[in-house]
């Protein structure tokens, strides 16, 4: 009897045990996980680029002389005309040098006059003659400079176009050269995307670009290759400019505008590798794999891949296992399991390839 009695207790205790475990285990938070987008070839022989528009024609402009602003005549979106004044510059300081540089213009002049009259004359040597005649010639040049000078202490516009961006305000002090207004032109647009190190090396691969937006739905604008980076930024990234083909309808397309552009791969590069950061890779049992997301269940399913190359930008080529387009998890792949539940810590755009912006 007492036997009974202490193995209805075990079994009693452990059914609840295993209750609050359950609860537990169904009351535990999904983890967060950072999710990308496979950027390659896939099965379409396509890369997928995230784009933005920009002018032909942009410039900075700048004063070429220092000092403090005094008046700023534009705003940004307003729209300026080449030699149209968009900024002064306090002139009293070059003015005060003008008329000083002047009064001494006046009098050398007048001296050297006298001097190369009396030389005329047979009345003083030559040596007198060419210091009053080089004198004349060289505070010319200084009067000149210092008239340029007052001059450059109000900004033009070099170009037709409208005002991007206000760098400085009235009251702050710039330095010759500092940019203190951004100018785009009102004519031709141009794509502008960034590139790593390895699609820069391999530009050769591809064969054609096209781009869409999202305001012009699924219409395909083609583009061709104007100009490309000689050097990478700070992010190690390079910049490829195009221009639009043909003569597309632009009403609807301004500088600004984010654009996802396609490149077209040759036969050669188009046979499905892909490229993923190398924080996605993780080994299981003696080969390289990845988590896959499944966005409709929420889980995240282990896949095997086959690592073609890896890179110094912190990304490899997988020739095997995956498909452009598809979302796997990209950091923290150790702390969560095959078939788990997952959340994602980010939105992720399909034109966001790799999880770069």
């Amino acid at each position: 009897m007492r036997f009974t009695n202490l193995l209805l207790i075990v079994l009693t205790v452990s059914v609840v045990l295993s209750g609050c475990k359950d609860k537990e285990t169904k009351g535990a938070e999904a983890p967060l996980v950072d999710v990308c987008v496979v950027n390659g070839s896939g099965d379409a022989g396509q890369q997928i680029f995230t784009g933005k528009t920009k002018s032909a024609e942009e410039v900075n402009l700048a004063f070429r002389v220092s000092g403090q602003i005094a008046k700023m005549y534009v705003k940004e979106g307003d729209h300026v005309s080449k030699g149209q004044v968009v900024a002064d510059l306090d002139a009293r300081d070059y003015q005060v040098q003008l008329l000083a540089t002047q009064a001494e213009y006046e009098q050398i002049k007048a001296d050297a006059e006298r001097i190369m009259a009396l030389y005329s004359e047979g009345n003083t040597t030559a040596s007198n003659n060419d210091k009053a005649r080089f004198g004349l010639q060289q505070i010319t040049q200084k009067l000149a400079n210092h008239k340029n000078q007052l001059g450059d202490t109000k900004l033009r516009s070099t170009i037709d176009g409208y005002v991007q961006t206000k760098l400085h305000e009235a009251g702050e002090t710039v330095s010759a050269g500092m940019p203190v207004v951004s100018v785009f032109g009102g004519g031709n647009t141009e794509v502008e995307i960034k590139l790593s190190a390895v699609d820069y090396t391999n530009l050769a691969k591809f064969t054609g670009f096209t781009c869409k937006f999202e305001v012009t739905g699924d219409e395909s604008f083609p583009l061709s290759l104007v100009r490309t980076s000689q050097e990478a930024n700070s992010s190690q990234l390079y910049t490829v400019r195009f221009r639009f083909a043909g003569n597309p309808d632009m009403n609807k397309i301004t500088p600004g505008m984010t654009t996802t552009v396609y490149a077209e791969l040759n036969d050669e590069h188009s046979s499905g590798v892909v490229s993923i950061p190398t924080s996605a890779l993780l080994s299981k049992d003696g080969k390289s794999s990845v988590y896959v997301l499944d966005e409709k269940k929420g889980t995240v399913h282990l896949r095997s891949v086959d690592v073609k190359e890896m890179h110094r930008d912190g990304t490899c080529e997988i020739s095997g296992g995956l498909k452009s387009g598809e979302k796997i998890v990209c950091t923290g792949v150790h702390h969560i399991n095959d078939g788990q539940k997952v959340r994602m810590m980010n939105k992720v755009s399909e034109s966001n390839v790799g999880g770069l912006l």
